[in-house]
């Protein structure tokens, strides 16, 4: 059933607008009629299409993909009504009438018209990849397989809320740095551009001979003055270049690598991709999701080419008939405690359990690390801010107070 974009009055003469699914335009009409809406215009939004390109979906009519942190909440909901006992499209139809995000609204309108037309819940959520990624789909799939979709959607919901709160803290730790680097660079900027060239011309007009430290500051004000437009299609070029080359499998190996490597934030990366990878691998296995097509989502959840490289080793050495405990041992990747906890966890048959301590224990000590990251940058941003402010400063101060000195000793 088509889906609708309107825009109407009410009988108070307040404009509406919303969506909503009919057979046609005029259904549509009729419909909001009934509802006491005045139509002034109504378009058909586009279908949702799924292309199979080695399993690739896309989706053509919400490429905003707003809403997607309220994914949680809803599949939390849902979950909640199928304990009830409640259909699953009437449960759809309930969070319809709940969302307020028009794009999100649409893709449940979309899901609940396929499962009418005989999908399974599963390829329905399957043409919406902007909210539903390979993980949702494959534990959606593996739940209605085994008939436990209420207890699966429970198990998602647990696990979008636990990534939303790592990547929240995660951001909340590197954005009191990025505020500062950028408040520095615009207090210099203002400093280079207004402030030094008219001091500068007090100090030439002087006559008097500029000492090193003020020469240094005009050639570089001097330099960025006549080479800005060019200093910042460098920089954009880099920026540009970068995220290109990020679309390339070696030099995105070399940029993870390299982040791994980092002092302090390098463990801070490592952790949390550990986190990710323990925590996405339990809820996989617990949800009936065969380890190999597992591995396969966790590799693209980790997001980081360095540890998806040793995911693609553990994956060739299951099929050769070895384990998941021993390439990660010899990956040097991987902390030692982890491969361990993996090897007890399959001897023990209690892998999924033994993930989840993997899990827990990394979020702890990613609450830690990013106290040291916070604890370090701070003052290291701070130091070198005052740095390169007091340089700008005494440039400046020097040839003024000489001036001065000269013309106290001359009255």
């Amino acid at each position: 059933m088509p889906v609708y974009n309107y825009k109407g009055l009410t009988p108070t003469g307040s404009s509406k607008t919303g969506i909503i699914d009919a057979d046609s335009a005029r259904e549509a009409r009729i419909k909001l009629r009934a509802q006491n809406v005045m139509v002034t215009d109504i378009s058909q939004r586009a279908k949702a299409v799924r292309r199979d390109k080695k399993k690739e979906k896309v989706l053509d009519f919400s490429r905003g993909a707003k809403g997607t942190s309220e994914v949680p909440m809803y599949t939390r909901q849902l979950a909640t009504l199928l304990k009830a006992g409640i259909p699953l499209a009437q449960a759809m139809t309930a969070l319809i009438e709940q969302s307020q995000t028009p794009d999100l609204e649409a893709c449940f309108r979309d899901v609940r018209e396929k499962l009418t037309q005989g999908l399974s819940f599963a390829e329905a959520l399957a043409y919406h990849p902007e909210y539903f990624a390979d993980l949702y789909v494959n534990m959606v799939k593996a739940g209605e397989a085994s008939g436990s979709l209420d207890q699966v959607l429970d198990r998602l919901a647990d696990y979008l809320q636990r990534q939303a709160a790592i990547k929240s803290k995660i951001g909340a730790a590197l954005a009191y740095p990025i505020v500062m680097i950028m408040v520095g660079v615009v207090i210099v900027i203002i400093l280079m551009a207004f402030v030094v060239p008219k001091i500068m011309k007090v100090v030439e007009n002087s006559g008097q001979k500029i000492p090193l430290p003020t020469q240094i500051l005009k050639a570089s004000a001097d330099f960025l003055g006549a080479n800005w437009f060019f200093v910042a299609g460098a920089i954009l070029a880099v920026l540009i270049g970068h995220r290109i080359g990020m679309r390339n499998r070696e030099y995105k190996y070399r940029v993870d690598r390299f982040k791994l490597r980092l002092p302090v934030l390098g463990d801070l990366f490592r952790k949390s991709a550990v986190s990710r990878f323990a925590v996405t691998m339990s809820t996989l296995l617990k949800s009936g999701v065969p380890v190999l097509e597992a591995l396969k989502i966790v590799k693209d959840i980790v997001d980081n080419a360095v540890i998806q490289r040793v995911l693609e080793n553990v994956q060739t050495r299951i099929i050769e008939g070895t384990d998941i405990a021993t390439p990660i041992k010899k990956s040097g990747v991987f902390p030692p405690v982890v491969g361990y906890m993996i090897a007890v966890g399959e001897q023990s048959g209690e892998l999924e359990n033994m993930l989840d301590q993997v899990a827990s224990a990394y979020d702890e000590e990613i609450e830690i690390q990013i106290q040291k990251v916070t604890s370090l940058l701070e003052p290291l941003l701070i130091v070198g801010m005052a740095l390169v402010v007091g340089f700008i400063v005494i440039s400046v101060m020097l040839p003024i107070l000489k001036i001065s000195d000269i013309n106290n000793v001359g009255g």
